[in-house]
């Protein structure tokens, strides 16, 4: 009975982890960071992360998308930096995978311009200057 107890309170654990590593209905807006025309530099880019992630090789630069993140749910600052998206259209259940490269202040998303395009199959985002999105942190696979 003991084992199973805690095979059960470890389980229950490891939901309320992942519960708490997402968000829904989050406000996703875009920013032209433009990877492919700096040569998917984060110090031409001005970006937060910079300071940590601006050395890792091309490939980590180039592999996802890039979005700023101050969403409601997940780590702030440097700990979330380089840190992998799964984000998810509302509306029309478009899907994209991003990487943490940047920080914002309007308490969801800002993804690349690029990003968001992909996610907005309907051109209802760019009428309306956002998208409403959900998100999950995924692992990057690095």
């Amino acid at each position: 009975m003991g084992k199973l107890s805690l095979c059960l309170l470890l389980f229950l654990c490891s939901l309320a982890i992942a519960a708490a590593q997402s968000a829904s209905n989050v406000r996703a807006t875009y920013h032209l960071y433009n990877p492919e025309r700096i040569g998917w530099d984060l110090n031409a880019a001005s970006a937060y992360c910079s300071t940590w992630d601006a050395n890792k090789p091309l490939a980590w630069r180039r592999k996802y998308g890039w979005t700023a993140f101050c969403g409601p749910v997940g780590p702030r600052g440097q700990a979330a930096c380089g840190k992998c998206l799964r984000v998810t259209n509302r509306g029309t259940g478009a899907q994209a995978t991003v990487r943490i490269v940047d920080q914002c202040s309007n308490g969801g998303l800002d993804l690349d311009v690029g990003v968001f395009r992909k996610l907005d199959t309907d051109g209802k985002g760019n009428a309306q200057g956002h998208l409403m999105v959900n998100y999950q942190f995924v692992n990057c696979g690095d």
